[in-house]
């Protein structure tokens, strides 16, 4: 038999994201077979003791500057992974994978166009070394924003972390009061999002309906909010996958492995926190309500304007104005956004995610799939795949 290979995964196994990087790990693990692998939850054992450990290669989070220095007498193939650049140098040599802020920021922006709002905030932390993927899903955000005419308020705040609760809740409250009504606000991440939420009950402000609240990672914490907190969910069990697939061909001495690779996000999970249409035409509400309740059923943009009473010229025309698109590119895109939930969360076969998403044959989907996503469904599933594997 083949010796089994001893790879050390070194991760922050306390931090949602990285167990989701744990997740996409251990899929390419059983699909091998032949991987023995260290991994240790508790801060002081999760990196091994390197004079002794005779091992054939690492996946390490960049995250953490001490991990990183422990590193640095290595002589043995290492893939880092993180959540942004952390203290990864690229002249190091060492392939880097980590998830797409920007694109997570844009996706933000672009949940809360949709949903009528005109007056837009980011809510992060003091800006470090360590949280410059925050700083990207800020720039992401507010670029979009911009692109679309809008502004965009942004709130940093004092405090880091949430062991000065008052002052953080305090700090929270007197920039919230200043904001517009209705706003719609993303949090750096889900705990921040939340906190957001928090300060909202303080002032009596209504979640979603004067300030819809969006949060990043989609971590168990959603389900606690009051609201239940809509989220990104981000590609963290590929970022996973890939780094092992990517260790495996460094260790087999592969040359062919890209220095960086970005993973984009997997999509949005809707929830109560941003249900709602701020949208002051009643007409184009109404529309807007039966496409989200009804384009995965077959709707067409003429039944529309006959229930509306409008011609398709006036309603598109209302369309463009307030969301930038045409009826059809609407239905269209609700349709997409169902599918790419249906590819990347189920294990449905691509003929029944057409159907469920209205597209009424698996040859429809891809041909309107690719030209909109630029990948076929399949493509689409294998890179957004999440913990079903």
């Amino acid at each position: 038999m083949k010796t089994p290979r001893k790879v050390a995964v070194i991760l922050q196994l306390w931090q949602n994201f990285d167990r989701g990087l744990l997740q996409g790990i251990a899929a390419y693990v059983r699909e091998r077979h032949d991987w023995s692998v260290f991994v240790e939850e508790v801060e002081h054992q999760r990196i091994p003791d390197f004079k002794a450990w005779e091992g054939d290669g690492l996946i390490v989070n960049f995250d953490n500057p001490r991990v990183v220095r422990a590193l640095r007498q290595v002589r043995k193939p290492i893939i880092a992974v993180g959540g942004g650049s952390g203290w990864h140098d690229p002249a190091s040599g060492i392939p880097y994978i980590a998830t797409d802020d920007n694109a997570i920021g844009k996706l933000a922006a672009e949940h809360f166009i949709e949903k009528g709002l005109k007056h837009f905030a980011f809510c992060g932390y003091p800006e470090n070394r360590t949280n410059l993927w925050m700083t990207q899903r800020k720039i992401g955000f507010t670029k979009r924003l911009m692109d679309a005419g809008f502004d965009c308020s942004v709130f940093h705040g004092r405090h880091s972390t949430a062991t000065h609760w008052p002052r953080v809740l305090q700090e929270l409250s007197t920039w919230l009061v200043k904001l517009p009504l209705p706003v719609g606000i993303m949090g750096c991440y889900d705990y921040r999002a939340r906190h957001v939420i928090e300060a909202c009950k303080l002032l009596g402000l209504r979640v979603p309906d004067d300030v819809a609240v969006l949060g990043v990672d989609n971590d168990v914490i959603c389900e606690l909010a009051d609201p239940p907190l809509s989220s990104i969910e981000q590609g963290k069990f590929q970022i996973g996958y890939s780094a092992a697939a990517a260790l495996d061909r460094l260790m087999a001495h592969k040359k062919d492995v890209p220095p960086r690779q970005i993973v984009r996000p997997v999509g949005l999970v809707a929830r109560q926190s941003t249900d709602l249409l701020c949208v002051a035409d009643p007409l184009l509400a109404q529309s807007l309500t039966i496409i989200r309740r009804e384009a995965c059923q077959g709707l067409q943009a003429e039944a529309v304007c006959r229930r509306i009473g409008l011609s398709r010229g006036t309603l598109d025309k209302r369309f463009k104005e307030t969301i930038g698109r045409p009826i059809d590119q609407e239905i269209r895109r609700v349709r997409i956004a169902r599918a790419c939930e249906l590819l990347s969360r189920t294990k449905l076969p691509i003929r029944s995610v057409a159907h469920q998403a209205g597209f009424g044959s698996e040859q429809y989907l891809s041909a309107v799939f690719s030209k909109q996503m630029g990948c076929t469904p399949a493509t689409y599933r294998r890179d957004h795949r999440d913990s079903l594997g």
